[in-house]
């Protein structure tokens, strides 16, 4: 069963169309790399696909599993196994990341008719994942981002990642701020802990977080639709010739 199906996607953001006729199509247990100038519309399509309330979509079809994913509340999709790895995650003060993350938990547990777990269960959880994540237990004890270095923020997103087991996860520039240890650590978390048949949509600049997730696609990206498909080899092409040799 195809895990996301996107076509003629046309989208917009304070009436300036970013999305041109846009198609793609994932398969259980694929990575597909986005790659793309400034500007080509790579994080558009994720805060769309995530159901962002600023981006509007005039036409297309974009389906998750067989569920039309557009008519959706951004909670809804993430039950049914969307992920989205923002590229600057928020800081909620006042939130301890504990607390934040065992409600999140718990709301997906509600929404596959699954028991709730309390603290004492979630903590089991949630120890084991810090362990492989390589962080504190005190991390959860802050505030959600709170104070947190651009490599913690990139760690508690794969965290919650981690935790929700989603079907489809996208990564949003995930690699950028991170240095070479951290990635590696993120990267190893993603390839050893995504649920079996999970897929993986990676939006990047940068070919270093291919050493370490290798795709099965890689996609051009230019003025709001995807120009090119290939593999690694597109890569290769990009870091010799730039965008120039696509575009």
């Amino acid at each position: 069963m195809t895990i996301l199906d996107i076509k003629g996607l046309n989208a917009s953001v304070e009436n300036t169309q970013i999305l041109y006729d846009f198609n793609l199509q994932i398969e259980p247990n694929q990575i597909h790399v986005i790659m793309g100038p400034n500007g080509c519309g790579k994080s558009t399509l994720s805060k769309v696909l995530a159901g962002h309330p600023a981006y509007d979509v005039s036409s297309g079809i974009v389906k998750f599993n067989t569920t039309e994913l557009l008519t959706l509340e951004p909670e809804t999709r993430s039950h049914i196994g969307l992920f989205l790895a923002f590229q600057y995650p928020i800081e909620i003060s006042g939130i301890s990341n504990f607390e934040f993350l065992r409600l999140a938990y718990n709301e997906k547990q509600k929404a596959n008719e699954k028991p709730e777990v309390d603290p004492l269960v979630f903590m089991e959880i949630i120890q084991k994942l810090l362990k492989n994540l390589k962080m504190r237990d005190e991390f959860v004890h802050r505030d959600v981002n709170s104070g947190f270095s651009g490599g913690e923020k990139k760690r508690n997103e794969i965290l919650q990642m981690l935790l929700l087991e989603p079907k489809l996860v996208i990564l949003d520039e995930i690699d950028s701020g991170l240095d070479i240890d951290a990635l590696k650590i993120i990267c190893q978390n993603i390839v050893e802990n995504l649920p079996k048949d999970s897929s993986l949509l990676i939006i990047t600049h940068y070919p270093r977080i291919l050493e370490y997730l290798k795709p099965d696609f890689v996609h051009i990206m230019y003025k709001g639709k995807i120009i090119k498909t290939g593999d690694m080899k597109l890569v290769d092409v990009l870091e010799e010739k730039g965008y120039d040799a696509f575009c």
